[in-house]
């Protein structure tokens, strides 16, 4: 069983976990290239400005951690499988408790639509998984975040490993002992999330 000293551990030194299933086995993630989200460049682009300016989603922050977590945890449409296991779940759920997990919500008509979840440790959000029920609720809670965490001043949106969404999304890749170096720096600031 994964413990909460083991996450806080292994994210400090540029690891995360990936589980082969839901029920399956954890491993230890530190890619050589890491995809961060750089907060002091970070543009919607201009359909997601529109849908913004439509206001059609309302964020909340922490108030469905557990429902977001389970949300990003089922298997996407093209996927048989999810790397969130269960495991991984409950010492997320741990985590929120504690005030280090946090989740972004998109809300519409009183349901979740979408959004992400991660963990906020000084001044780094390690973001872990997003999700939506409603087009655009996940893209609405990201440029929020980035927002949130640039008017904070934190230093480091970590999105771990590149995708073709994350890229849409505005992130790069950077190498790791580059990544690592920030990291370090950022973890020194103490900025609450909340």
């Amino acid at each position: 069983m994964i413990k909460v000293e083991d996450i806080l551990r292994a994210y400090r030194h540029g690891f995360f976990p990936m589980a082969d299933s839901r029920e399956g086995t954890v491993s230890w993630c530190q890619p050589y290239q890491r995809a961060v989200v750089p907060l002091d460049t970070f543009q919607p682009s201009r359909s997601l400005r529109r849908v913004i300016d439509e206001r059609r989603f309302t964020i909340k922050i922490d108030t469905a951690f557990e429902q977001v977590i389970r949300a990003c945890a089922l298997p996407r449409a093209t996927e048989k499988e999810t790397w969130i296991s269960e495991e991984i779940i409950e010492v997320f759920i741990k985590l929120h408790r504690l005030g280090l997990a946090h989740s972004v919500e998109s809300w519409q008509n009183g349901e979740l639509a979408g959004g992400l979840y991660g963990l906020s440790m000084g001044g780094v959000f390690f973001g872990e998984s997003m999700f939506f029920f409603e087009r655009d609720a996940s893209k609405v809670a990201f440029a929020w975040l980035v927002g949130y965490l640039r008017k904070k001043a934190y230093l480091l949106l970590d999105a771990q490993i590149m995708n073709p969404h994350l890229e849409r999304l505005g992130a790069v890749e950077i190498p790791h002992e580059e990544y690592m170096t920030r990291l370090e720096i950022a973890l020194t600031k103490k900025v609450p999330f909340v």
